[in-house]
């Protein structure tokens, strides 16, 4: 699985829990994918959106700009179960050589 896959399958994760804004949802993942440049996660969240696996919407504004939220689409939980079972083959392949 490639590293592309793998970050789109942790947004999808994240989203599944419940809608997240852009800046939140690159929080979470820098910690885990360090070295990930915060271009690649917004890049990422559009091509979800574009391919439908995603929606977005503007939140209410604060105390500066609104900010805009994503939320799973029932293709993007198809989605994310392709790319989790993808998961588990890559493990399990991992796995059979001595990687663990």
């Amino acid at each position: 699985m490639l590293k592309k896959n793998m970050i789109a399958l942790c947004l999808l994760q994240l989203l599944s829990g419940g809608d997240m804004y852009g800046y939140e949802i690159l929080r979470r993942l820098e910690d885990v994918f360090t070295g990930t440049k915060e271009r690649e996660i917004y890049v990422l969240l559009r091509d979800l959106f574009h391919d439908g696996y995603t929606e977005s919407y503007q939140g209410d504004k604060s105390d500066g700009p609104a900010r805009k939220y994503y939320r799973i689409t029932d293709r993007g939980r198809r989605r994310q179960e392709e790319l989790r079972d993808e998961w588990r083959r890559l493990r399990e392949a991992m796995e059979t050589i001595g990687v663990r």
